[in-house]
């Protein structure tokens, strides 16, 4: 006895599933839809596959795709084979009709369905119970396929990730093993011959994505690219160079974007720098930048996206594809179609001018595309040689990622709530231009002072140098290891490095305090002594450098050191 046929014997004895011998009819349900719109398109799509589709509106409300009538013993079988050959969903379930109403498919047909009883066994059309075949019968009713046939399995197969070699009919080595990789994965014996059942499984899940993914070839004129896109989930929009924008269709929550401009390696460079600041680029997940192109795996909990492009002939041209990670399973089907079919066609790229810009969008070249911003950015500085950073514990709190300068991630090691400074480690090994030499000896009080600091966080590339004097060494209040500054100050500066005429560093800038009974004068500024900072280093089992200049340095050397050892310090969600 085969395996099907005791399965379907047990069912029957053990009298599941539970549709009495005196019951004429059985229905296998195996999908039901809110709409009657969504239940027709997913109907539409098992039609493809099936020559027995049915649509009734059940007692729910809900609209039920369905196959048969069958007898039900025979249901059982059915189910069985179709479950096994995944070509239904595993939650597919017999039923008697009884819950049926109105009949909505095939589309035009009213009422209730013929009471003939169909038997599966004598439906020709549908290869799905036609009884498995030893090797050698495989390998005969193989060897019986046209060319076509042959090219339509390695499509298949191509569209499920088993076979990436050329579409050409011929069954060689490339086209064995992928055929014992699809059996392999499919809970057959791994024989690199498919046999009859198989190939109509394999073929019968095929359509039924071609169906419902409703994939289509465009040719993007005005891009010069060409690829094929699922058009049942998406549609057009508009341009915007450098992207031509599909969006959503039914709440599908796929979006496409199509790359095209012209531009050489400097160009490419640019655009992995740009998707990397944008929302639906998350932080994690792979990056690869070659000579020539970039890819680029992206992934958090809310959104997953797959980035590539590649620059030849003058012209950048590529895709971006943004989904929702629920749809994992879908985009396993979709993605590997959309990468195997882009190719860039012609020598044209879409034009910058083809629809109006103002300069802003032009130069940032995102317009529709939200941009990534973080909570709040402040200043820090180089403290090593290795990149180590000094910043405020204000601007690293409660922070899921922390940037130094926008793109180089960094670790908290020691955070010192008493004297507010924490010290960041990058990610990446850096060789700053410059780094912290402290001051060891007293400042005099009157000295020129200067502060460096993003001062308008992340709106200008480069830190702003403030000037002002040192007015006390302790606090209002007498406090120790702070200083007080004749400053003016904004929220960005905090964090920066105090730095006296010599170039040596006497503190760091401490953000404004909260006192809602007081309010501070205008010009009126702390920092962090040069003691605490090498006190907090020493936690951190960081040696500080001491000053060994003793003379005042030039206004440019003064620059040069205070703006080579800033940083942008970024704290995001």
């Amino acid at each position: 006895m085969t395996l099907r046929s005791l399965v379907v014997a047990v069912m029957v004895l053990i009298g599941w599933p539970q549709i009495s011998a005196a019951q004429d009819q059985a229905w296998l349900q195996i999908e039901a839809q809110p709409t009657l719109t969504g239940a027709e398109d997913r109907a539409r799509a098992y039609a493809a596959v099936f020559p027995d589709v049915a649509g009734f509106q059940i007692a729910s409300g809900w609209y039920a795709i369905v196959l048969g009538p069958y007898a039900p013993d025979a249901a059982a079988g059915r189910i069985f084979d179709l479950k096994r050959e995944n070509m239904i969903p595993g939650d597919s379930f017999i039923t008697d009709g009884s819950d049926h109403r109105q009949q909505y498919w095939p589309v035009g047909q009213i009422g209730t369905p013929d009471p003939v009883i169909a038997d599966p066994a004598v439906i020709a059309v549908d290869p799905v119970d036609v009884p498995d075949e030893t090797l050698r019968e495989a390998k005969a009713s193989e060897a019986e396929l046209t060319r076509d046939g042959r090219k339509d399995l390695q499509t298949a197969l191509g569209w499920y990730g088993f076979y990436t070699a050329a579409v050409d009919g011929s069954f060689g080595a490339g086209t064995r093993n992928s055929m014992a990789a699809w059996q392999d994965a499919n809970g057959f014996e791994p024989t690199g011959v498919l046999t009859t059942l198989q190939r109509a499984a394999l073929m019968g899940n095929y359509q039924a994505d071609q169906a419902e993914f409703g994939f289509e070839t465009i040719a993007e004129a005005e891009a010069g690219i060409e690829i094929t896109l699922p058009m049942s989930l998406i549609q057009f929009d508009h341009y915007e160079p450098p992207f031509v924008h599909y969006t959503e269709k039914n709440g599908s929550g796929l979006r496409v974007f199509l790359i095209s401009e012209p531009g050489d390696q400097s160009s490419l460079y640019g655009l992995y720098d740009i998707l990397q600041t944008l929302e639906v680029v998350p932080a994690e997940g792979e990056r690869l930048r070659g000579e020539n192109d970039f890819t680029i795996n992206a992934q958090s909990a809310t959104v997953q996206s797959y980035a590539y492009a590649a620059t030849a002939k003058g012209m950048v041209k590529g895709f971006m594809v943004v989904w929702d990670p629920a749809q994992a399973d879908q985009m396993a089907r979709i993605l590997p179609v959309m990468k195997a079919s882009f190719r860039s066609v012609g020598d044209k790229a879409l034009d910058p001018g083809l629809v109006p810009m103002d300069d802003a969008a032009r130069s940032g070249l995102l317009s529709g595309l939200e941009v990534k911003t973080p909570i709040l950015s402040r200043s820090g500085f180089y403290v090593d040689a290795v990149g180590t950073v000094l910043t405020s514990v204000d601007a690293v709190g409660s922070c899921g990622r922390i940037t130094i300068d926008t793109d180089i991630d960094a670790s908290v090691t020691v955070t010192d709530a008493a004297s507010g400074l924490a010290v960041l480690k990058p990610l990446q090994p850096l060789a700053p231009q410059a780094f912290a030499r402290l001051q060891s000896s007293a400042t005099r009080l009157g000295s020129e002072i200067a502060v460096a600091g993003y001062s308008y966080e992340a709106k200008l590339p480069a830190p702003v140098l403030s000037f002002g004097r040192l007015e006390e060494n302790t606090g209002l209040n007498g406090e120790t290891g702070i200083a007080r500054l004749a400053i003016a100050l904004l929220p960005g500066d905090a964090g920066g490095p105090v730095l006296d005429e010599t170039g040596a560093v006497i503190g760091m800038a401490l953000p404004a305090a909260v006192d809602g009974a007081k309010l501070l004068p205008d010009g009126v500024a702390f920092a962090a002594s040069a003691a605490t900072i090498s006190s907090v280093l020493a936690k951190a089992g960081i040696a500080s450098t001491a000053n060994s200049q003793t003379t005042i340095v030039p206004p440019d050397a003064l620059n040069a050191a205070a703006l080579g050892m800033t940083v942008l310090v970024s704290c995001w969600q």
